[in-house]
């Protein structure tokens, strides 16, 4: 199946930007169904999230969600462990 931003089509896609950031969004058909995908016009990434993925978005508050801002590309190698008491 091939994909519209291989082919540098994204007229489907819906722009959303502030000062910060921008990122087209745009529904995707794939081989296990719908998905909704998310590229970051800066960063050149892209993820495609699932119904149930999304709607586990509408569990969360918006603090928890922009918890993950806080390590955007996964944890800090730097940040050790805590020890656990004994």
């Amino acid at each position: 199946m091939s994909d519209a931003h291989d082919n540098g089509e994204l007229s489907d896609a819906i722009l959303v930007s502030n000062e910060f950031a921008a990122v087209h969004v745009r529904k995707v058909a794939t081989r296990n169904g719908e998905r909704l995908e998310i590229r970051s016009l800066r960063q050149d990434r892209a993820i495609r999230l699932d119904a149930l993925t999304l709607e586990a978005l509408t569990w969360s508050t918006p603090l928890e969600v922009g918890k993950g801002l806080e390590t955007p590309f996964g944890p800090d190698p730097s940040a050790t462990e805590p020890v656990p008491d004994s």
